[in-house]
């Protein structure tokens, strides 16, 4: 069974094909430059890239794969959470393809496609493990066992602005460019992380020992360059990046020990932060964890992630959605599958 993935909920379209669990090939096509100038994604331009992407991105992963389109069993696509404009052209797409070559369809869920990154990469999830999401809109830890079957656990979420909207935020007020997130990291290279004692925010005693909240971080930074003008942004940038690898990290192994789960997987856009990977490495080490991080390549949105659902579902005989199906763009974390038949 070889299944079709297809992503456009943000500013990448991706495409990808697995099967038994295996990456065949994928293609990814970005519009990220087309909004740098405006400092964040404009929805709008994003729904009109998807449009003239996918077709394009589709065939570009059947070619890496050395496929045809009548080799493509299954369709599976993500139909939530994302930008509505956004979901729409890839799910239009998805279901064009599904009832042209009379396949199953199957709606999947954006961040449990992050989840099953990793699977492509380090072979089947451990039942249980903890996962850590940080992205550009969510920053979640996560008790999974089965992610085909089993519901999602959330030990905590951020409860505003996420790890990946710190970077780009502060970014903006240090002068980095857009993206802000591999910004701060390339400059954090030549500065000191311990030069400026940003705040580890939501780690006192009283405080939910799982959930996160990076607004107060980005407000932090602003202060910081507001009463430093002409300040050495390498350093704020090593210590803004060490103080959100710390939290995250620092949470990620409390939930691995009070769970009493030897396995943590790291994904999503800023687990290819470089710091990030190395604090997690670094501290799962000394604590006896096994660490799974994806490759860089996998880490950001693709359509290699959703067809590794799609192959999950599939083998896990999960009942695919109608061609009726529609999109959810605040969809919660709950199942990988989002949009199962009635």
């Amino acid at each position: 069974m070889v299944v079709l993935g297809i992503e456009s909920s943000c500013d990448e379209t991706g495409a990808g094909l697995v099967e038994n669990g295996r990456l065949l090939g994928h293609a990814v096509a970005s519009s990220m430059d087309e909004h740098a100038r405006f400092g964040g994604v404009v929805p709008e331009i994003a729904a009109r890239a998807h449009v003239h992407a996918v077709g394009p991105v589709v065939r570009a992963a059947l070619s890496d794969a050395g496929l045809g389109l009548r080799d493509v069993s299954a369709v599976a696509v993500t139909t939530g959470p994302g930008l509505s404009g956004a979901l729409h052209v890839g799910v239009a797409a998805a279901k064009s393809y599904a009832y042209s070559l009379g396949v199953p369809l199957y709606g999947v869920h954006h961040l449990a496609g992050h989840v099953a990154a990793d699977t492509l990469e380090h072979g089947p999830l451990p039942n249980p493990c903890v996962v850590l999401i940080v992205s550009g809109g969510h920053t979640s830890l996560l008790l999974v066992r089965d992610l085909a079957r089993d519901p999602i656990i959330h030990l905590g979420d951020t409860l505003d602005d996420a790890a990946g909207e710190c970077f780009d935020k502060a970014a903006r007020v240090l002068g980095l460019p857009y993206p802000g997130g591999p910004a701060i990291d390339r400059a954090a290279r030549d500065g000191d992380p311990r030069a400026i004692p940003f705040p580890r925010p939501m780690t006192g005693p009283r405080d939910d020992p799982y959930a996160f909240s990076f607004s107060g971080l980005k407000t932090a930074a602003a202060r910081w360059a507001e009463h430093h003008p002409g300040g050495h942004v390498p350093d704020a940038a090593a210590s803004l990046q060490e103080a959100i690898a710390d939290v995250l990290t620092r949470k990620a192994l409390a939930a691995c020990r009070e769970h009493g789960v030897r396995d943590l997987v790291v994904v999503g856009g800023v687990a290819a932060n470089s710091r990030v990977r190395a604090l997690a490495e670094e501290r799962c080490a000394a604590a006896g964890i096994r660490l799974r991080v994806p490759p860089l390549r996998l880490c950001t949105d693709n359509g290699a992630m959703i067809a590794a659902v799609g192959d999950l579902l599939v083998r896990a005989g999960a009942r695919p959605a109608p061609l009726d199906v529609s999109i959810d763009p605040s969809a919660p974390l709950e199942r990988a599958i989002l949009a199962p038949a009635a």
